[in-house]
């Protein structure tokens, strides 16, 4: 019996339910840098599927509301609008 991927783990929670990168990495014993470098694999491996696709709900500033971040599989520190440290997670779901 063969164990699968980290990767192949990730894709498989989220076909089974949204989550965000640190709800992923607690799950999989996993620093959060890991798990959005293994989210940016995930997406374009993805990309090219017929009968699935990566989707991304960005992250938004709890303050402003501001959710036009430039890479939506990122964490950004900081709002660029209001400068607020308060940003809610992305949440990533395959469909």
């Amino acid at each position: 019996m063969t164990d699968s991927t980290r990767r192949e783990r990730l894709a498989e929670t989220l076909v089974d339910r949204p989550a965000t990168a640190s709800e992923l990495a607690a799950e999989l014993d996993a620093p959060a840098s890991t798990v959005y470098q293994d989210l940016k694999h995930v997406a374009r491996s993805h990309r090219y599927k017929d009968d699935s696709e990566f989707l991304v709900a960005p992250p938004e500033c709890e303050n402003c509301g501001f959710s036009a971040f430039d890479d939506p599989v990122n964490y950004p520190s900081r709002c660029p609008d209001c400068r607020s440290e308060s940003i809610e997670e992305a949440v990533f779901k395959i469909e």
